[in-house]
Parts: structure tokens; sequence; C-alpha cells
């Protein structure tokens, strides 16, 4: 079993992680369900009572053999990439505080995998996407809610937890609109007049009204809008229009961003849009813009066919 000590720092780090990483809860549980495997497998692999003695002497052997009984459970490469950044986090932040040397754990390499480009949908389809959204419900206000929500998807790049966390407080809609996204970072987005007009429009219809600590977005009873309604709206419309699976909400925020760069946006500027810590994880639209010049390449070079 493992010792209270460790269970206890374990506790501690998921804390830290929280309170000065400032990791949403839904990776603290991920994290944690990370280092629960891992550290029932070094249960299994040493025999004997876990504890903080155990984990000083961890060297890439066993790692080797953590990594080796996750793939074998069927583990992923991303999902295994994502452990092991979650051990090697922890281990780092134990060896600290224990005095140990952590490097066998901090140089075991991460399995590859190929990143998912986004899959942006067409400014045609985007736009489809929002009119067919509001015809979906039989009730006037619940249509035009989904619309709007849809719009400051596409219109400001939000995700979909950003545009259902807004409050009464951010009303009325300006020019502008502070968000505050993973990690708790806070950035500004403009809001285009389109998606001003269909909040307007909701606000209008909505039977509730918009206190200030209260979710912009209500679900019919009155409560905080549950994201997955918004799936849901959104897989009707797309069967009605022959879009593929991919046409989600994040799809939405993804074609904000590949339809900025399109129309010659600048990579860093569509960065801070779209909060992204890292300017990498935006280059990702640079990829899906070659592929598509790619295709259209393909296509029409005579030399090409």
């Amino acid at each position: 079993m493992i010792s209270p000590g460790l269970s206890d720092a374990l506790a501690r780090w998921l804390a830290d992680l929280k309170a000065v990483g400032g990791r949403s809860q839904k990776t603290i549980e991920a994290y944690r369900s990370d280092l629960t495997g891992f550290l029932s497998f070094l249960q299994i692999h040493e025999g004997d009572s876990l504890g903080a003695a155990q984990l000083s002497r961890i060297d890439t052997g066993t790692m080797r053999s953590w990594m080796a009984h996750e793939r074998a459970r069927g583990l992923g490469p991303r999902s295994l990439a994502r452990a092991l950044s979650a051990v090697k986090n922890f281990i780092a932040w134990q060896a600290e505080r224990e005095g140990f040397d952590p490097t066998p754990v901090l140089m075991t390499r991460s399995p590859r995998f190929q990143k998912k480009l986004p899959r942006p949908l067409a400014e045609n389809a985007a736009r489809a996407m929002i009119e067919t959204v509001e015809v979906q419900s039989v009730t006037d206000w619940i249509s035009r809610r989904d619309a709007a929500v849809v719009t400051l998807l596409y219109g400001c790049g939000l995700r979909i937890s950003e545009a259902l966390s807004l409050t009464g407080r951010d009303l009325p809609l300006g020019e502008t609109l502070r968000i505050r996204g993973k990690g708790g970072k806070e950035r500004i987005v403009p809001v285009i007049p389109v998606a001003r007009r269909a909040v307007n429009s909701y606000l209008e219809a909505c039977p509730h009204d918009p206190e200030p600590d209260a979710p912009l977005f209500r679900g019919a009873r009155g409560g905080a809008l549950n994201a997955r309604l918004i799936q849901k709206v959104m897989e009707q419309a797309r069967a009605q229009l022959g879009l593929p699976a991919t046409a989600t909400p994040h799809a939405m925020r993804h074609s904000f961003a590949t339809h900025l760069m399109n129309a010659g946006g600048d990579l860093r500027t569509i960065q801070e849009l779209l909060g992204h810590a890292s300017l990498s994880t935006t280059q990702a639209y640079t990829a899906v813009d070659t592929a598509r010049l790619m295709e259209v390449y393909e296509a029409a070079h005579p030399r090409a066919r």
C-alpha cells in the first residue's frame, strides 16, 4: 500500500498545481488518475509498502517497465505522454523537497505521436452552421440562445467553456470582451457587431433577467446552460448540412483562427486572440493552411495530376 506520507505528498502536489499552477479541475483529476496508476504500478513492481524512499530509487529500467505496462493495457501515445508529463512533474516536485536526484525520471523520453491538426469548417459552412443551429428549437428564446453561443465561438474564437462562463457582469457587450481562459490566463478579444447583435437578440427574448452573478446563457429552467446542449444542437445541424463529425463547437474556434490566417492575419496576434500560451500551439493553423494550399495545388497544377 502507498504510505500516508506519500498520499499526503500527492494531495499537496495537486493542491499546488491548482493554486499556483492555475490548472483546471479537469486537468487536476487527470493528473490524479495518472499518478495513482503510476504509484499502483510501483507498488506491484517494488513488492513492498511504497514510500518516498522508493521514489528516490526509480531508474530508467523502472520507467521503461511502467511505460510498457501502460501500452500493454491499451494506453495510446498521446495519453501516455500526458501521464509521463504528470509523473515527471510530481517526481521533480518531490525530489526538491526530499533532496534526491530525479534525473532518471526526467530524462525518460516521451512517446512520439502525430499531433492532430485542427479541422476547421469552410467559411460558408461556418455561416450555415450558425443559421441552422438557430432553427433547431421550437422555443424562440432557446433558438436565439444557441445561435448566440455558436456565433461567439466563431466570431470571437472562444472555447465553449469560456462562452458559457460569461455572466451578467459582462453586459452590455462592447467592442471588446475580457476572457479568463485556461490556467486563469486573461485576454482581450474583439466582439464583432454580428456577435453583439446575436447576444442582444437572445437577451430580448430570454425570460430570465441577466443578473450580475448569474450565467449569461441559461438553461430552460434558468440554471447555467450545459455545454452538452450546444454540442447536441450542433450535432443535429451538421447532420442536416451533411457536415462531418468534426464540426463541433471547438471546430468553430478553429475556423475563427484559420479564416483569420487565410485573410492574412498575423500569427502572433492570433495567438493572443486564442489565448495560447505558446506560439507553437497556434502554428498548427499554418499547417492547416499549408495542407489546404497543397490540395489546391495538386488539383490545379497540370504536372501534379
